[in-house]
């Protein structure tokens, strides 16, 4: 009788290019959620911020930031025009592409990386919607989202 089962010591077949790069490109880019939260809630607690609450809306394959709340307390306030460092990926390269953008284009940046990583098509068919809030003072940013479908229930009855 023939043993048929795979051993520990078989070897794997080798990660494609894309696959390897697919991995550097997910590192690269948790690694840099990491930093440019840091550096986004650091600016934050300088200006006195306490919340931004962004409210996002998609479906039929478009989705948008719709609105952006900026507290101080319970007050509403305008947006911060700081400026800020930020860094993206960028397919291929190793090192990230490195520019300084408002306060305005992190929280939009970090929102639109929040619902990729988690809801990746968020914005297709009936889409989804919700908010993405911005804690400063336990330095969280949390996803409240609501997905839309469209549900069929079919009956057939002979008699």
């Amino acid at each position: 009788m023939a043993d048929n089962s795979k051993t520990a010591s078989e070897p794997r077949p080798p990660f494609s290019d894309w696959e390897a790069q697919a991995a550097l490109q997910s590192r690269l880019e948790a690694d840099l959620f990491a930093i440019n939260k840091a550096t986004l809630f650091d600016a934050l607690v300088f200006t006195g911020v306490t919340t931004i609450i962004v409210t996002f809306d998609g479906y039929g394959d478009s989705g948008q930031i719709e609105d952006v709340e900026v507290k101080a307390g319970d007050d509403n306030i305008a947006m911060p025009g700081a400026m800020i460092a930020f860094a993206k990926t960028v397919w291929g390269q190793s090192e990230p592409e490195r520019s300084t953008v408002t306060i305005a284009t992190a929280v939009e940046n970090l929102a639109y990386d929040v619902l990729e990583r988690t809801h990746g098509g968020w914005e297709n068919n009936d889409g989804a919607y919700g908010e993405v809030i911005f804690d400063v003072a336990k330095r969280e940013i949390t996803l409240d989202y609501n997905e839309r479908y469209t549900a069929s229930e079919n009956y057939m009855h002979s008699f």
